[in-house]
């Protein structure tokens, strides 16, 4: 077992817009190469993360809070709190 205990982690702005995180887990704190990091997001009412994509990763969201809309090229999909959702590597996505 490891415990990674984490006080006043900073938030950072990300993928553009307005939406901003806090990165508590990234690459080279655990031992699995396949894990790139763990985040936690927040967007505020009305705000969006602008279109972007992840290269070699997948994305997987979990919504603790809110509601709204996120978008793959392929249409527009409103969510809610509960939903879990992933984007799959080099897949263009914005969430709003």
């Amino acid at each position: 077992m490891k415990i990674i205990k984490k006080t006043n982690v900073p938030l950072e702005p990300a993928h553009g817009g307005e939406g901003t995180r806090q990165m508590l887990l990234s690459t080279g704190e655990i031992s699995n190469p396949d894990f790139s990091a763990f985040t936690h997001g927040y967007l505020p009412a009305g705000g969006k993360y602008s279109w972007h994509s992840h290269e070699h990763i997948d994305e997987m969201v979990f919504v603790l809070k809110g509601s709204g809309f996120v978008r793959d090229r392929d249409g527009e999909y409103p969510f809610i709190e509960g939903d879990f959702f992933v984007f799959p590597e080099n897949i263009e996505h914005e969430i709003e």
